[in-house]
């Protein structure tokens, strides 16, 4: 069997490959020992002389796996869109009937959730017509789970804002005693506070988020859904601006 060029190599490849790959047991009714050990070897010197095949191969399954999370995600979005931005149990910030939605998936301890906080409170002061969703979404750990559970406790007793706006504004490490301070800091029962965040509710809460999260494929924080766009990472307000005024436009048709 000889590959003599790029496209019999090709094709040997995308022939054999999958069967020398796949069930060992096909591949021995079809092939010899002997061939299988000629075929691999060709397979092999091939690649090593043309490496460009595989960054080809790469490249594709790349391109393919990224148009499939993409249409996963535009599906998620049209499925899930009641709980995405109707969720009754989820913080609302701005305009309760504002005519366009902004929200966040977002953990306390994220730096890059911090460093966005300034834009979004920005917006919240000019745009009148602007609703805000906030998706607690503690990934970086116990302390962040804390965060988010005492955050989600104080809205039994109306300072979910309160508490939301001191630990996206704490600086240094966020821990236990310092959400507990924050709290007490904020005019917040501490006592109640703790009984609340143990709640099964709380948990039921934030097992939904998660769930949610990885219906979006939203990995990380902070990450965005406006109108029908899923935007992962910080972003700076005027890109925030540009989104809210094309979901707006859009909205507007």
């Amino acid at each position: 069997m000889r590959l003599s060029d790029f496209r019999g190599a090709a094709l040997g490849l995308a022939l054999v490959a999958p069967l020398l790959a796949g069930s060992p047991a096909v591949a021995a009714e079809l092939f010899s020992a002997e061939q299988r050990q000629a075929i691999e070897a060709i397979i092999r010197d091939y690649l090593i002389k043309n490496p460009e095949v595989m960054i080809d191969v790469l490249e594709a399954a790349k391109d393919k796996l990224s148009s499939e999370a993409q249409a996963t995600r535009a599906t998620a979005l049209v499925e899930r869109r009641q709980e995405i931005f109707e969720d009754p149990n989820a913080p609302v910030a701005g305009n309760p009937k504002g005519d366009v939605t902004l929200v966040e998936f977002f953990d306390y301890r994220c730096p890059y959730c911090k460093q966005v906080a300034p834009a979004i409170d920005a917006l919240l002061a000019e745009d009148k017509k602007l609703r805000v969703v906030y998706k607690e979404f503690p990934v970086l750990g116990a302390d962040s789970i804390t965060a988010a559970r005492a955050a989600l406790a104080a809205q039994k007793q109306g300072k979910y804002e309160a508490l939301h706006r001191a630990l996206m504004g704490m600086k240094g490490q966020i821990n236990e005693a310092a959400i507990f301070a924050a709290a007490k800091s904020a005019g917040i029962d501490v006592e109640r506070l703790k009984r609340d965040m143990e709640t099964p509710e709380i948990d039921g809460f934030l097992r939904a988020n998660h769930q949610l999260a990885s219906a979006l494929d939203i990995r990380g924080t902070p990450g965005f859904v406006i109108g029908d766009e899923i935007v992962p990472g910080a972003v700076s307000v005027d890109a925030l601006r540009q989104m809210i005024a094309a979901a707006r436009s859009e909205k507007e048709k």
